[in-house]
């Protein structure tokens, strides 16, 4: 387990605060306030910049730092459900400092245009980083692709249908395929509950919290470590995501939609680039077995399991996670060059 994450609280959205913050959090500042401080003062310590970039009326928000250069790959990173991009910060503190790194708002999400239900799914979600990745010319060399759970299932499909944009993909915990956990088995209690067929009123979804003890109860279902989180602190993560809960309810109905539910599953067969799996052995969202489904039906797929993990495996392990998706992308460039100086 990383000591920083000891030392620190899980957040969700993917930010981590430290013990002091809360403090400050009941004196001197409101408790939503104090976590958007504590992003800026991250994302600078880190030299990340919070750029926007329009395309064809759509605007996407994304922070970056680093310049592309030869022999290291940019690496673009996409977010899981209701998080936003600074869920990375923890991952990026570990990751090489001249490495050029992009980390985007999903669709609908913090400074990326919100639509309509369209591009919520996984191929509309798909089609957007599309249309980012040529908006800032990433298509001039192949770059890393990372996503984590939703934002797996996204980069899997990315990976299948723009394979000449890759020249590698990390999967982390990836959504879209047909496996049973407790999250799965708590939404079919929900469907039963309301006696609905087959359908599922959005209200209560676990993954949606609307108070204080509903945010401990997501903390608790996507960590396999237990914090003991400050009521100031729930308090300011639930007055952060509530003003959002109406967009991610919509957000959520689409991505568990017959169109978007096993996306990955569907495509996961025409993934050929070279591609990293990263999953928490105990993740109660998405179960790990999807990690073998993978494994089996991607040529090479590299699948790494990590022990007293859950599913929020980029807060939980950060500097395992950098280290290995570095490992990865170094692996994957030596291994081309030596194809090439056979080849020559």
């Amino acid at each position: 387990m990383d000591v920083d994450v000891v030392n620190m609280f899980v957040l969700a959205g993917g930010t981590l605060v430290i013990p002091i913050l809360a403090f400050f959090a009941s004196f001197y500042m409101w408790p939503a306030a104090i976590i958007h401080v504590y992003n800026w003062y991250w994302r600078r310590r880190l030299g990340l910049q919070v750029v926007y970039s329009e395309n064809r009326g759509y605007r996407f928000c994304y922070s970056h730092r680093g310049k592309p250069g030869p022999g290291r790959p940019t690496i673009l990173m996409l977010h899981g459900f209701s998080a936003n991009k600074d869920m990375w910060l923890p991952v990026a503190k570990f990751l090489p400092k001249h490495q050029h790194l992009l980390c985007i708002d999903m669709p609908g999400h913090e400074g990326t245009s919100r639509t309509d239900a369209r591009d919520y799914s996984i191929e509309g979600q798909v089609k957007r980083i599309r249309q980012f990745v040529e908006s800032v010319r990433l298509t001039k060399r192949p770059f890393h692709l990372v996503g984590t759970s939703m934002g797996g299932n996204v980069a899997g499909v990315y990976a299948a249908r723009y394979p000449n944009d890759l020249c590698s993909v990390t999967l982390i915990c990836p959504a879209g395929l047909p496996t049973e956990s407790p999250f799965v088995e708590r939404l079919r209690e929900l469907e039963k509950d309301q006696e609905l067929s087959g359908s599922l009123d959005p209200q209560g979804i676990p993954l949606i919290p609307s108070t204080p003890e509903e945010m401990d109860d997501m903390l608790k279902l996507c960590s396999f470590v237990r914090f003991k989180i400050p009521q100031q602190i729930l308090q300011g993560l639930v007055d952060v995501r509530v003003p959002n809960n109406d967009f991610y309810r919509e957000l959520f109905m689409e991505i568990v939609g017959e169109k978007s539910r096993h996306s990955l599953h569907e495509n996961m067969h025409l993934i050929t680039v070279p591609t990293q799996v990263i999953w928490g052995k105990h993740d109660q969202v998405v179960d790990v077995s999807g990690s073998s489904m993978l494994k089996e039906a991607v040529s090479g797929c590299q699948v790494d399991l990590l022990d007293n993990c859950g599913h929020s495996v980029v807060m939980e392990r950060p500097r395992k996670t950098a280290q290995l998706i570095m490992d990865f992308i170094n692996n994957q460039h030596n291994t081309g060059s030596n194809n090439s100086k056979k080849l020559s």
